[in-house]
C-alpha cells in the first residue's frame, strides 16, 4: 500500500537574513537555494518576508503585485526570482512570503508563492490569521493594521510525492489548518515564519511539536536568521519535527540551511502505533475537516 509520502524527499529550510536592498535580498536567497540545491534538496523552503524586512512599516513600500498571474518583471522581481531560479535548480521552491498589493482592492497581503521544477506557479498562499498581538512589557504587533488576511486552506499536490500544505506563521496557532490538511492527505505542513525572541522562546517548538503530535504528520517551520540591528527581531531556529513529533533537525541563531530526509512509511508507522485515525469520536464532536472549507480565495 502507498504511503502519503510516495518517495523519499529532501526537505532543505533556508535561515537567512533580510536587510532593506530587496535586490540584495533576492540576490543573497538565490546563492542559497543554489547551494541547498547542490545539496540535493528536492524542496527547497525561505523564510517569512525573505525579500524584504519584517514590519508593518515596511509592507507597502515592499509590496509586488502578482495578479493577474504572471505578473510583469516590473510588478514582481520576487516571483520571476524564484521561478527562474525554481526551473533552474529543477526543485519545488516555496518562497517563503513577500508582502503583495492586490491593485484591484489596494489590499495588501502577507503571500506565499510555491514554484514546481519547471517554474510553473503551482500554489499561493495569503496568510490567513494576522499576527495581532499585545504582550504588556514584551512585544505588541498589530499586522491588520496594514494587511489583510487571506480566505482559504492551501494543499498541493507534488507530483510524485503526495500532497503538502501552506500556511504562514500566525496560521500554526490555529490548528483547524493543520487538522484539515492532515485529514485531506497531506504529508507535510509547511510554515514560513518570523516568530520574536518572545513568541519563540514560549512556543516556537511547542507549536511545530503539537501540530505534528496532533496530526502524525512532518511539519517544517522555517524563520528568518536573527538580526538584533534590525526592527523586529526573529527567533530563529527553523526546524523538522517528524509525525511522532520528534524535532529531526534545528538550526541556531544565525544563517544556516538545515536538511532531513523524509521517510516513507514514517506517518503509516506512527499512526499504526498511536492509531488516532480510528479513535476518534465524530458521534461526539464535530470533524473539523468536513463541511464548508473554503479551498479557493
Amino acid at each position: 500500500m502507498t504511503g502519503l509520502l510516495k518517495k523519499p524527499l529532501k526537505l532543505a529550510l533556508v535561515q537567512l537574513a533580510a536587510g532593506a536592498d530587496k535586490t540584495a535580498n533576492l540576490a543573497h536567497a538565490r546563492s542559497k537555494v543554489l547551494e541547498a540545491s547542490k545539496a540535493g534538496a528536492s524542496l527547497i523552503v525561505l523564510p517569512e518576508c525573505f525579500n524584504s524586512p519584517y514590519g508593518c512599516q515596511y509592507f507597502p513600500s515592499y509590496a509586488e503585485v502578482l495578479t493577474p498571474s504572471p505578473p510583469t518583471q516590473e510588478q514582481s522581481p520576487s516571483y520571476h526570482m524564484l521561478s527562474t531560479l525554481a526551473a533552474e535548480t529543477k526543485t519545488y521552491l516555496l518562497g517563503g512570503s513577500i508582502p503583495e498589493l492586490a491593485p484591484s482592492s489596494k489590499k495588501y497581503y502577507n503571500t506565499s508563492l510555491l514554484f514546481s521544477p519547471t517554474g510553473a506557479l503551482l500554489a499561493t498562499h495569503r496568510k490567513v490569521h494576522l499576527f495581532d498581538i499585545d504582550i504588556p512589557g514584551k512585544i505588541t504587533f498589530k499586522e491588520s493594521d496594514v494587511l489583510s488576511p487571506g480566505n482559504k486552506v492551501t494543499l498541493v499536490d507534488l507530483p510524485s510525492y503526495g500532497t503538502i500544505a501552506m500556511a504562514i506563521c500566525y496560521d500554526i496557532r490555529f490548528p483547524e489548518l493543520a487538522t484539515i490538511a492532515a485529514r485531506k492527505g497531506a504529508f507535510l505542513l509547511l510554515y514560513p515564519g518570523a516568530f520574536n525572541l518572545t513568541t519563540g522562546a514560549l512556543h516556537w517548538s511547542l507549536q511545530a511539536r503539537a501540530r505534528a503530535m496532533d496530526n502524525q504528520v512532518y511539519v517544517a517551520l522555517c524563520s528568518p536568521a536573527r538580526d538584533m540591528k534590525a526592527t523586529y527581531n526573529a527567533w530563529g531556529h527553523s526546524m523538522v519535527v517528524d509525525p511522532n513529533a520528534q524535532v529531526l533537525v534545528e538550526a541556531g541563531e544565525e544563517e544556516a540551511i538545515v536538511y532531513v530526509d523524509l521517510e516513507l512509511g514514517k506517518i503509516e508507522e506512527t499512526r499504526k502505533g498511536i492509531p488516532l485515525q480510528t479513535q476518534r469520536r465524530f458521534d461526539v464532536y464535530p470533524d473539523v475537516s468536513q463541511g464548508n472549507i473554503r479551498f479557493e480565495e
